[in-house]
């Protein structure tokens, strides 16, 4: 199996904002995650796939509007219709506003690991467009 992997990397809306003092809620991150594993499964198999389980799910650091992020998954198993992946989403710039700094941002180095988790999607059979092609 290949080395498949999917990076997202943007900047966190107010939009995604959902607590006091511009904290986003740890589901917005899972959304960040299923769209990083639809980059693979459209990667992998020429379809989105279904997002079907978490197995593992682990929030270790706050995320604030304003923060940059920077989202990793990794194709780590592949069934006939499964695909097991992992997600980590890193803040490598840190917004200062819910401190009261404005429009103030600090680099974070080295970026810390905001959460992590692992999952499975699934790609029926006849939707697996590349299954024998070369995706070069």
């Amino acid at each position: 199996m290949d080395d498949l992997r999917a990076v997202l990397r943007f900047r966190v809306g107010q939009a995604d904002a959902h607590y006091a003092g511009n904290l986003v809620a740890g589901g917005r991150i899972l959304e960040w995650f299923g769209d990083a594993a639809t980059e693979l499964c459209a990667l992998h198999d020429g379809d989105e796939g279904l997002f079907v389980a978490y197995d593992l799910v682990e929030f270790r650091a706050p995320v604030y509007a304003g923060d940059f992020l920077e989202v990793r998954a990794r194709l780590t198993r592949v069934g006939k219709t499964s695909r097991a992946m992992t997600f980590e989403a890193h803040k490598y710039i840190r917004s200062l506003a819910h401190e009261g700094g404005a429009s103030a941002a600090d680099t974070v180095d080295p970026p810390v690991l905001v959460a992590r988790a692992s999952g499975t999607c699934v790609v029926p059979a006849h939707l697996q467009r590349r299954r024998n092609q070369d995706l070069g």
